[in-house]
Parts: C-alpha cells; sequence; structure tokens
C-alpha cells in the first residue's frame, strides 16, 4: 500500500534514512555518515537563534539549513559559522562541500567564500530559481 502525507512521523523518516545508508554502506564499505550543526546562540538566554545544520558522507559535505536572524547578517557571524562548517567537513575527510539555496536568499555570500554555482533550477515565484552550489575544501 502506497501513502501520500505531508506529516511523515519520524520514526517513518529514519525506516527510509536508515534503509539507504544501510545500501550505501554495503556498496560502498564506508560507514561515515553524520549529522553537523553550527549553532549560534543568545549569550544573555543560551537559546538557539541561528546556525547551520547539515551532514557529511561519502567524503561530501552537506549543508542543508542555514539561518540567522536579520540583526546577525552582516556581522561576521555567517562568515564564521560557514568557515566552522566547512573546516569540521575537513577533519571529518570531506574532499567538497555541496547546497543549494534560493536565488533571493544567498547565493552572492557562498560565491564571497568561495562556492560556485553549478546548475539552477527555476521554481516560484516567477524569476526564482534554486541554486546548486559546490565548493572544493582540499
Amino acid at each position: 500500500m502506497i501513502f501520500l502525507t505531508d506529516q511523515p512521523d519520524a520514526v517513518d523518516v529514519a525506516v527510509i534514512s536508515d534503509g539507504l545508508d544501510e545500501f550505501n554502506v554495503r556498496e560502498t564499505g564506508t560507514d561515515d555518515r553524520r549529522p553537523l550543526a553550527v549553532l549560534v546562540r543568545d549569550p544573555d538566554t543560551e537559546r538557539v537563534v541561528g546556525g547551520l545544520t547539515g551532514r557529511t558522507s561519502l567524503g561530501l559535505l552537506f549543508v542543508d539549513l542555514f539561518y540567522l536572524p536579520p540583526e546577525l547578517r552582516g556581522s561576521g557571524i555567517g562568515s564564521e559559522v560557514l568557515r566552522q562548517a566547512e573546516e569540521e567537513g575537513r577533519r571529518r575527510g570531506c574532499r567538497f562541500g555541496v547546497l543549494y539555496t534560493i536565488s533571493f536568499q544567498a547565493p552572492g555570500f557562498y560565491r564571497r567564500h568561495g562556492w560556485r554555482v553549478f546548475g539552477e533550477v527555476p521554481c516560484e515565484p516567477p524569476g526564482t530559481s534554486r541554486v546548486f552550489m559546490a565548493k572544493d575544501l582540499t
């Protein structure tokens, strides 16, 4: 039976993720998939206010999400968050990083940090695209 949902259970998502991970390990003999996060905390409350999440796997650093509140943008914190993620990727043996951003988000930020565009896919609203980027970490 096939079931479509926009609210998958975490256990169900884990079945898919773990199954794919097990397949990859069997095929490659490499078991190096690990989550990665660089968190930005409010110095007074210690609550997370932004940061980067991703993972490393099979020699690649994947940046999944990166957010900073407007009042922290342009302060250098974003550059430091990205630098730390890239450095951790290198420590874990990653040779390349990959991510996507949206054309109205941060492609210029990533370009300034050595990331290059390798593809774009149009999305909504008209004139907007998903921008796929990579960086050599060696």
